[in-house]
């Protein structure tokens, strides 16, 4: 009888109280970075909806002011119109976008999002 016991203890599979914290730290963790990441990618979706709007003026002041006015319209708080590298490639306007935006993470760690793109 005590063999059978012994056989039964060592089949017992599962986690382990420390791996139960320890997938809810992660699960935490991946969820706080998400919560903040989420409004980053959404303002990049508003700044190229701007930017596009903003291409379809003729000027470099003009796509900088339309850019400015969409801004303050969707609340784009990283970019502003002079930070726009606007160019003519034939008979198109191109807005190119440059920005970073960075999440505190703890102490001296800190995740940052490297945005680099232009309209077509």
């Amino acid at each position: 009888m005590s063999l059978d016991r012994i056989a039964r203890r060592s089949r017992q599979r599962g986690l382990s109280f420390i791996g139960v914290i320890f997938i809810g730290v992660m699960a935490v963790s991946a969820f706080a970075i998400g919560g903040q990441s989420l409004p980053i990618f959404l303002e990049y979706k508003a700044i190229l909806k701007a930017a596009n709007k903003a291409k379809l003026e003729m000027t470099v002041p003009d796509v900088r002011a339309a850019f400015d006015r969409a801004a303050q319209i969707d609340d784009i708080k990283s970019i502003k119109g002079e930070d726009l590298e606007v160019t003519k490639q034939g008979d198109k306007v191109v807005v190119g976008i440059k920005y970073s935006r960075e999440i505190a993470l703890f102490g001296p760690a800190y995740l940052v999002y490297r945005f680099r793109t232009q309209t077509n």
